[in-house]
């Protein structure tokens, strides 16, 4: 009687041997097609679909978003979470709920370091600063339109000092900042109940780090005080 085979145990590739990676891809010197609040560019891309192989020639527009900084703000000693409810246009054209639940978020100006955006952000959109941040990680929420790319922050705060009221007057900007208990917080991603994809994003975040969160706060505490 033959001996049993042995099956070598299986071995999980590492994420990035799936993640995202460089493309074959030519691309022209960016034509200005408008100016806002926003710079919307054109660009003429030659895209090779396969190694070596044909180039696909398109038009590509983009909204020039940037750098780009979010806080996923939260009080470890009350176990709340922290976020705004901020009017938006586009929401309310969208859906009809233009009064949307938001976590704090905001542009990086030129020069400045991310850390010091969010912490600037939390100060002008919930009225406070964080006693302390940990940066979580980076992602781009609409690639298929701008090249804004965000670092999201979780944020220590001592909820108790929140004000009723925030934003920055000549911006037009009113924040009204508030707290949720953390079970209340992650009811909010139940389907439709907000849409904001940031928000979204760290309460998704929030759930699967839960059992972390004492030992992120104090990891953060640790590297203030260095």
């Amino acid at each position: 009687m033959s001996a049993p085979s042995k099956t070598a145990p299986s071995k999980t590739a590492p994420p990035r041997a799936h993640g995202d990676s460089a493309a074959e891809v030519e691309v022209s010197p960016p034509h200005l097609l408008g100016q806002g609040f926003r710079d919307y560019l054109r660009y003429d891309v030659r895209l090779h679909h396969e190694p070596g192989g044909a180039a696909e020639t398109s038009q590509r527009d983009i909204v020039v978003g940037g750098r780009v900084v979010a806080v996923l703000c939260f009080d470890p000693t009350r176990d709340r979470v922290v976020l705004i409810h901020q009017f938006r246009l586009a929401a309310h054209l969208a859906t009809g709920l233009g009064r949307m639940v938001e976590i704090v978020a905001g542009r990086v100006d030129p020069g400045e370091a991310p850390a010091a955006a969010a912490h600037r952000e939390c100060l002008e959109e919930i009225g406070i600063a964080p006693t302390r941040l940990e940066e979580l990680f980076k992602f781009m929420p609409t690639p298929g339109v701008t090249d804004e790319i965000c670092t999201l922050y979780l944020g220590i705060v001592e909820s108790h000092a929140l004000p009723a009221r925030a934003g920055l007057a000549h911006e037009h900007e009113v924040t009204a900042p508030f707290t949720l208990g953390l079970d209340d917080a992650l009811a909010l991603l139940s389907p439709d109940c907000v849409m904001n994809g940031y928000t979204r994003i760290a309460l998704q975040w929030l759930a699967l780090n839960r059992p972390h969160l004492a030992q992120l706060a104090a990891k953060a505490k640790a590297k203030a005080e260095a």
